[in-house]
């Protein structure tokens, strides 16, 4: 960015966002937005804060979108508003409306009184002040910033660290590369850590080569060869563009989240359980896998349904169920109702013993499952859609605690039928989509992209897209 200043005070100012072919959310303000800040508000010294504070968008991973400036203070105030405006939308929801970017996305984003606060900063003389308010100020947003700054002052490695030497590295064998290998598999939750010793690809780490090549449709051979250091070779570039995205997705969050709420990360599936601003626990999920994606709802819980019965989709009755004769039906506790296959209360159920009732048009909900062995694995993208959760009669039991329903919890179990427990307050839960992770310092880690959904943000943060290797979609089971 190349800003100007003529004679004692003259700068121009104009933006420009260019989001490739993405209409910004900080596209060209309303009229009536600008006109309610003050005219005459801008001086030399805000008008420097904000040049600053554009300068410094790199903090944000906003240094690939395209800012111009020009403008003067007095006879160019509306336009060094609407400008001050733009970048503030940018930091306090983001550069982009990800309702835009996505079929379904109901999360709750930040609706502060942009013109207002403007206002204010202006008045009191601290516009630089006000414009990084704006972004997220917990802990791991700042983070994440100075992890992409770091990675964009360092001299970058387009090719990643760990070096193809066109000859695969076979299960026993040493190699002085096999150190990196191993740390990445850790980072991608494939081993644990206290096997990631030494230069030799050890049973261990074989094992988790071949759990990682099944998940993307590799000849699961156990032998690092092109194909497997693709999957685990992220480039100095791949790590910024993952950090840049995340931080965006951070920005579209509301700054104010419940203070108990269920947070679902879909890319990691995992859940987290906040209780009074508290992290009262944390479980592995099952979401949906990437060709039926788990959509990034915002969506409350407003009862427990024990020994729950199951409507099957149309979707699934068509695909799934087509030509099933009876015995098939028997089998599986299945019988037509009113036109509609309907599974029957049982272990066997595909909701399991527990369903968490969610009000969202989508059907999608959290659950039990028969299907445990599926909790076991690393990339658990591998349902129709909806939540599976581990141990989820033990996750109904510390909601019903918590919710003071517990007496009524335990009837309802005791019962054969499908029974209700309505909470006194809903329980928020937010699925989201989160690609960075935070290791045991507190150190960002960049994990899997299972939907592949970071190319179409960071295309258009500027960064462009990437050619990494995707997680296969397999057959999923029959259950939602």
């Amino acid at each position: 960015m190349r800003i100007a200043i003529m004679g004692s005070s003259l700068l121009a100012i104009t933006l420009s966002l260019s989001a490739c072919g993405v209409k910004s959310a900080t596209d060209a303000k309303k009229p009536a937005q600008v006109a309610a800040v003050n005219q005459g508000g801008w001086s030399a010294a805000t008008v420097s804060q904000l040049q600053k504070a554009i300068d410094g968008r790199g903090a944000h991973g906003l240094d690939k979108v395209q800012f111009s400036v020009h403008g003067a203070p007095g006879s160019g105030d509306a336009a060094l508003t609407a400008s001050a405006l733009a970048y503030a939308a940018a930091l306090s929801r983001g550069v982009i409306d990800p309702a835009k970017l996505y079929d379904v996305y109901t999360v709750p984003r930040p609706n502060g009184d942009l013109a207002g606060g403007l206002k204010t900063a202006l008045a009191s003389g601290k516009v630089g002040d006000w414009l990084e308010s704006l972004a997220p100020q917990d802990a791991n947003y700042r983070k994440l910033s100075v992890a992409y700054v770091a990675l964009r002052k360092q001299k970058q490695n387009p090719a990643g660290v760990i070096p193809d030497s066109g000859k695969a590295i076979t299960p026993g064998s040493t190699d002085s590369r096999i150190p990196a290998i191993a740390q990445q598999l850790v980072a991608f939750d494939y081993l644990d850590k206290a096997a990631a010793q030494g230069d030799r690809l050890t049973p261990a780490i074989t094992a988790a080569v071949k759990a990682m090549q099944t998940d993307y449709g590799i000849k699961p051979d156990g032998a690092v060869g092109s194909d497997a250091l693709a999957i685990l070779n992220l480039s100095d570039v791949d790590r910024a563009r993952a950090i840049a995205v995340n931080m965006e997705r951070l920005r579209w969050l509301d700054r104010n989240a419940p203070a108990t709420r269920i947070d679902v990360n879909l890319a990691a599936a995992r859940l987290s359980y906040w209780r009074d601003g508290k992290l009262a626990n944390v479980r592995k999920v099952v979401v949906g896998a990437p060709d039926k994606e788990t959509p990034q709802l915002g969506s409350p819980i407003f009862r427990l349904v024990a020994n729950p019965t199951w409507t099957v989709p149309r979707s699934v009755q068509k695909k799934e169920m087509t030509g099933k004769n009876a015995a098939y039906f028997r089998k599986n506790n299945l019988a037509w109702k009113n036109g509609w296959i309907v599974q029957q209360s049982g272990p066997k159920n595909s909701l399991g013993l527990v369903k968490f009732d969610m009000k969202n048009e989508h059907a999608i909900y959290l659950h039990d499952t028969p299907a445990k062995l599926l909790f076991a694995q690393v990339q658990r993208q591998r349902s129709h859609g909806c939540v599976r959760v581990d141990d989820a009669l033990g996750f109904a039991e510390m909601i019903a605690q918590d919710e003071g329903v517990i007496d009524k919890w335990h009837q309802a179990r005791a019962g054969k039928p499908e029974s209700f427990v309505s909470l006194p307050h809903e329980i928020p839960v937010r699925m989201l989509y989160q690609t960075v992770l935070f290791d045991d310092d507190g150190e960002p880690i960049v994990r899997a992209d299972p939907y592949g959904w970071n190319d179409r943000v960071a295309v258009a943060l500027g960064l462009g897209a990437t050619t990494s290797y995707r997680l296969k979609a397999n057959d999923a089971d029959v259950g939602p």
